[in-house]
């Protein structure tokens, strides 16, 4: 039984976002800081989304947005990083292994096709030639590691041409 009536609920429900989450905020603030730059929402320049939409006919890119929307895009290297919240994604942490008890009848098919679309969105993306990296709420609040694991994954800061060789990436000078 819940504790809050409907509209007391539907109240709390509306408010929680799926953009600019704090998770998602730390981490543009870490790898902006680290010298890495990105679009967000799965946003690609015209002219991508038109070389992909030829090349692979079959994969809608809605908007004009990758699968999935990933909400950091590194269009120069074809990397993608999702932000999840453990709940709503499915995580094996103990806070996305707990499923609400009651109203099951809703929840649980609505958790599972979240995790179903979720991978066939990785999926696409991987069809598009494009890698992605998932990182997880709970990850995200220790921090231990993160910015490691990104980097890893995104290879080394670029720097501009032109831009004084010497300085330090992490002060913002490259490019991602």
């Amino acid at each position: 039984m819940d504790i809050m009536s409907a509209a007391q609920r539907s109240a709390l429900m509306s408010r929680i976002s799926s953009k600019n989450t704090g998770p998602e905020l730390v981490l543009r603030r870490l790898l902006h800081a680290a010298g890495y730059r990105y679009s967000v929402h799965g946003v690609l320049p015209a002219r991508q989304v038109a070389q992909l939409r030829a090349a692979h006919p079959g994969i809608p890119l809605r908007g004009g947005k990758l699968p999935g929307s990933p909400d950091l895009v590194f269009s120069a290297r074809r990397k993608a990083i999702f932000v999840n919240g453990c709940f709503w994604h499915g995580h094996d942490c103990p806070v996305g292994q707990r499923r609400p008890a009651s109203n099951t009848g809703y929840w649980n098919p609505k958790l599972d096709a979240n995790i179903a679309r979720d991978q066939c969105n990785r999926d696409s993306l991987a069809a598009l030639g494009w890698e992605s990296l998932t990182l997880w709420e709970c990850e995200l609040k220790a921090m231990d590691g993160v910015l490691d694991r990104a980097a890893s994954f995104l290879g080394p800061v670029r720097i501009l041409p032109g831009s004084p060789g010497g300085q330090d990436p992490s002060q913002g000078t490259g490019v991602g």
